[in-house]
C-alpha cells in the first residue's frame, strides 16, 4: 500500500515535528510493515501543491490524505484522484471537491475556547476592553470557522478595536498587522488580542514588547507548539489550544487503510461525524476533541500525551518559571 501524504507548509511546527512522522509510523504498524508513504511539503505554496497531487495520481498511489494550502484551488486535483479511483482524505482543513472523509477538529470549537479563554482573562471590565483579532489566511476553511467560533464568545462581550486577516499564517505579516493596530488602537489601549495561532501569536507578541509593553495583555493561540508552551510558562502568552497530534495523525492513518482494504464497518466506525463543504454534503468525518491549554494544565497535557519532555520545555531560560508552576 503506498499513502500519499500532502501537507501545507513548514512554518506550523505541528506538521513536520508530529504529523508526518506519526502518520508514516501508524501506516506502517497498520500494514505490517508493507505500506509506505511518500510526503510532500507544499511550504505554503497551492501551485506547487498542485504539482505534487498530481504527481501522486500520475503514479497510482493508492490513498491520498491532504492538507491544502487552499481548499477551493485544490478541487480540481481532488476530481482528478476520483476518476482516477484514488480515495481522498481532507486532514485539518477540508478540501473542497469530492473528498472520502475529512478527519480534523471541531473548529468552531477551536475558535470557542480561545473567545472564551479571553473573555475569562479579562474578568469584570470585558466589555470596556479593546480587543484585537488576527485572524488566519481567509483561503483556509479553518479560518472561518476559528474566527465564527471566537466572535460568538466575543461579540458582545468585549470591544473588538481591529480584526485583520493574516496572509498564508505568516508571522511576519502578523507583526506587520499588529505594529498597525498598536499605531490605531493605541498601545495602553490594546487590552487583549485573539491569535488564531502559535505562530502569529509569538509575531504578536515581538510586536508588543518591540513597543515597549512589560505587562503583556492576554493573547490566544493554537496548535501548542512548543515555543508557544515556553511562552505560557512564562507568562507571555496566555493560551494555546492542544489539539491531539497523535489522535488526529493515527486516526487519519487508519482511515487511509481501512478505505484502501475495503473495510467499510472500521471505516463508518472511525468517521461517525458527518460535515458539509461548499462543493459537498454529508461527508463521512473524524472531528477530534480539542482541549485549552495554559500554565495549569502543561503536565496533564503535553507532557501526559508524551508530546514534549519537561526537559524540552524547561530550558535554563524558563527554569525559573517552570519551578514557579511545580514543572520539574
Amino acid at each position: 500500500m503506498t499513502v500519499g501524504l500532502l501537507l501545507p507548509d513548514r512554518d506550523t511546527a505541528r506538521f513536520e515535528k508530529f504529523d508526518h512522522p506519526l502518520i508514516k509510523e501508524r501506516i506502517s504498524s497498520l500494514t505490517n510493515k508493507q505500506g509506505k508513504v511518500v510526503y510532500a511539503n507544499a511550504e505554503g505554496s497551492a501551485e506547487r501543491q498542485s504539482e505534487q497531487f498530481g504527481k501522486l495520481v500520475a503514479d497510482g498511489v493508492d490513498v491520498i490524505v491532504v492538507d491544502a494550502v487552499d481548499a477551493e484551488a485544490i478541487a480540481p486535483d481532488v476530481r482528478k484522484a476520483k476518476d482516477a479511483d484514488i480515495p481522498v482524505i481532507a486532514y485539518d482543513r477540508l478540501a473542497q471537491g469530492p473528498v472520502d472523509a475529512y478527519v480534523s477538529h471541531d473548529n468552531e470549537l477551536v475558535g470557542q475556547v480561545q473567545g472564551r479563554a479571553l473573555v475569562n482573562a479579562l474578568g469584570e471590565g470585558a466589555e470596556k476592553s479593546k480587543v484585537v483579532m488576527m485572524n488566519g489566511e481567509p483561503a483556509d476553511p479553518n479560518t472561518a470557522l476559528f474566527k465564527k467560533g471566537a466572535l460568538s464568545e466575543l461579540n458582545g462581550r468585549v470591544d473588538i478595536a481591529k480584526s485583520y486577516d493574516t496572509e498564508k499564517w505568516l508571522p511576519e505579516v502578523a507583526a506587520e498587522n499588529m505594529r498597525r493596530a498598536i499605531k490605531e488602537v493605541g498601545l495602553g489601549d490594546v487590552a487583549a488580542v485573539y491569535s488564531a495561532n502559535d505562530g502569529m501569536a509569538g509575531a504578536v507578541i515581538e510586536a508588543l514588547e518591540e513597543a515597549g509593553v512589560t505587562d503583556l495583555p492576554p493573547v490566544t493561540g493554537q496548535d501548542a507548539d512548543l515555543e508557544a508552551v515556553r511562552r505560557i510558562v512564562a507568562g507571555k502568552q496566555y493560551m494555546s489550544v492542544y489539539k491531539s497530534f497523535l489522535l488526529q495523525a493515527t486516526g487519519a492513518a487508519d482511515m487511509a487503510v481501512a478505505k484502501v482494504q475495503d473495510r467499510s464497518i472500521q471505516f463508518d466506525a472511525l468517521a461517525r461525524d458527518r460535515v458539509d463543504s461548499p462543493t459537498q454534503q454529508d461527508i463521512p468525518a473524524m472531528l477530534v476533541p480539542v482541549v485549552a491549554l495554559t500554565r495549569e494544565n502543561i503536565e496533564d497535557t503535553v507532557i501526559e500525551d508524551g508530546v514534549y519532555t519537561v526537559e524540552e520545555i524547561c530550558t535554563p531560560a524558563y527554569a525559573a518559571d517552570c519551578a514557579e508552576i511545580g514543572l520539574t
